[in-house]
């Protein structure tokens, strides 16, 4: 089947909106499953603050670096054979990761994975689009938006079912039939489709967008290691900004460029990018410190931590329903702002936790943040979709989806890196009473802090332990201030130049 009934609609549609959405859970979980397995990974394979950091960015950088061609790839040659082959290779990530013996060898199968949901991704929006007539689009639109959102909370909650009962390797192999299901299910029932105009691809575009930002998240994330002024941090910021000016250059000289940066000068692409790149920073890079707070701080296990996040997914789904139907009384620009705005108070109130508090606290800013995002997500989504004719659908969810895991790897190494420096200088020279090795260990990071003061004196013991908790939720504060602050910016930039319905 070529060619799709846009008018009124496939018949199937609905059903081949929850194949999509499915495989969308899929990818959005693997990141979010993986920071309730974070502390397991460290404990069991020795991993170092960077690598644990690594273990997450890889696969959001993949994600993000392949997500504009594989988009083209989709327009020109299949929407679904880029689906199929997505689905394949994360297939494979997840036989060999499950297999991995180290952390070096988790960040490769990572790697690997992040490339096949960088093809899934947008092949599933770009035939949502195709699929549904436009009077349901927008409906359609939310619940694939609203499982985006709640994806990163059912991810978690997988993984604490499958940690409390068998070892990290699991959170790999529960991809495996999953995979298998939706490969085959999208062979019988989801309609092919592409680009009529065939237009030729731009691998050189492709190559400096994906150099600008593999510098820009190394030196995010290798900062608080190597020191901020170390030339290779200042080496890769540069680089990253003569590659990101490369790319536009290459771009604009193009007769087929991969992007249009002249693209984001329309107001509803640009803004509606701003706002689900600053928002999916913030989600991933809460998630990421999320789990390890309810872990390392307030000792929860990681069933107890996954079981906390359903108030976030619930959230989600149930308000997501909210925003076109918000959208259509106040306008886009009022709910795409508002909705950040409404995170950023959640973000600040999750700025306020320590060592003493309760779930309450935390869960009353998570759900907070749920709120506003599942508000804001449909409606900055609809934005940039509709902003490009249904040919260029390909283009138009590659771009919302690269925007989103731009902002997840940045944000997980963002935030990740402001953890990590709030919490080596809140400990500053508390351990260094211990010996060289565990006291370089321990101002690592706070788990292997927690892993030292296991293996020290009864006398010292309670000290560590609550010196490295106190340090990490020093870390956790600066960074959901820090997000809070940014996301509050962002909403008044698209309050004040989106234009008004």
């Amino acid at each position: 089947m070529s060619e799709l009934p846009t008018i009124i609609g496939h018949p199937r549609r609905w059903f081949i909106l929850s194949i999509l959405t499915l495989s969308l859970v899929m990818v959005v979980a693997s990141v979010s499953s993986m920071n309730l397995a974070l502390p397991a990974i460290q404990r069991g394979l020795d991993a170092t603050a960077s690598q644990i950091v690594w273990i997450n960015a890889s696969y959001a950088l993949m994600l993000a670096a392949i997500l504009l061609p594989a988009g083209a790839l989709g327009d020109r040659f299949g929407r679904r054979g880029a689906l199929l082959v997505g689905l394949g290779i994360m297939l494979t990530g997840a036989v060999l990761g499950a297999t991995s013996d180290s952390a070096a060898q988790i960040i490769a199968w990572r790697c690997l994975m992040g490339v096949g949901a960088g093809l899934v991704m947008p092949a599933t929006l770009s035939i949502l689009t195709m699929v549904f007539p436009a009077n349901e689009r927008s409906r359609a639109i939310a619940i694939w938006a609203g499982f985006a959102g709640a994806g990163g909370a059912i991810g978690i909650l997988a993984a604490g079912v499958l940690l409390e009962y068998f070892w990290w390797g699991s959170i790999f192999f529960v991809n495996i039939p999953i995979a298998i299901a939706l490969f085959v299910l999208t062979v019988l029932f989801v309609p092919s489709s592409r680009d009529s105009l065939r237009h030729p691809m731009d691998p050189l575009g492709g190559v400096l967008s994906a150099g600008a930002l593999a510098a820009l998240v190394f030196a995010l994330v290798q900062g608080p290691e190597y020191g901020w002024t170390d030339p290779r941090i200042l080496g890769s910021a540069v680089t990253s900004v003569l590659l990101g000016r490369a790319w536009v250059a290459a771009e604009r000289r193009s007769e087929h460029p991969m992007l249009d940066p002249s693209l984001f000068r329309i107001p509803r692409f640009g803004l509606g990018s701003l706002g689900i790149a600053s928002a999916f920073a913030v989600m991933f890079g809460m998630f990421f410190g999320f789990a390890q707070f309810m872990q390392f701080v307030l000792g929860y296990s990681a069933l107890d931590t996954a079981i906390r996040t359903l108030p976030f997914a619930a959230t989600m789904i149930a308000f997501s329903q909210f925003g076109p139907r918000l959208a259509s009384r106040i306008g886009v620009r009022s709910v795409i702002a508002g909705g950040l705005a409404v995170t950023a108070v959640g973000l600040l109130w999750m700025s306020t936790v320590t060592v003493a508090s309760g779930y309450l606290h935390v869960v009353g800013g998570l759900s907070l943040a749920a709120a506003g995002m599942a508000l804001s997500f449909p409606a900055a989504t609809e934005a940039i979709v509709t902003s490009l004719p249904q040919d260029k659908a390909g283009v138009a969810s590659a771009v919302n989806d690269t925007t989103r895991e731009v902002g997840a790897a940045v944000g997980i190494a963002l935030l990740g890196s402001l953890m990590s420096s709030g919490y080596r200088r809140s400990v500053g020279d508390a351990f260094d009473a211990l010996p060289p090795a565990a006291a370089e260990a321990a101002r690592d990071s706070v788990g292997a802090a927690l892993h030292v003061a296991q293996q020290a004196p009864e006398s010292v013991r309670s000290s560590l332990v609550i010196t490295a908790r106190a340090g990490f939720s020093e870390g956790f504060s600066l960074a959901m201030t820090v997000g809070a602050a940014l996301l509050a910016t962002i909403a008044v930039v698209v309050f004040r130049w989106f234009p008004k319905d």
